[in-house]
């Protein structure tokens, strides 16, 4: 399985607003990764689902 790494660019890609409840352990988690690498907690969460579902094995 490949490592999760934290993309900082700032590219701009399409997107659908919908709104997720997260526990809070799991928000402060986001939160301070989105913190430590200077990007937006919505592309922290966005990167973290992306990669979940492309290593999800059947």
């Amino acid at each position: 399985m490949a490592k999760f790494k934290i993309d900082v660019s700032k590219a701009n890609r399409k997107s659908v607003n919908r709104s997720i409840r997260f526990a809070p352990e799991t928000y402060d988690k986001l939160a301070e990764l989105a913190k430590e690498n200077s990007i937006s907690f919505n592309k922290v969460v966005a990167q973290c689902i992306s990669y979940a579902l492309n290593n999800m094995t059947k």
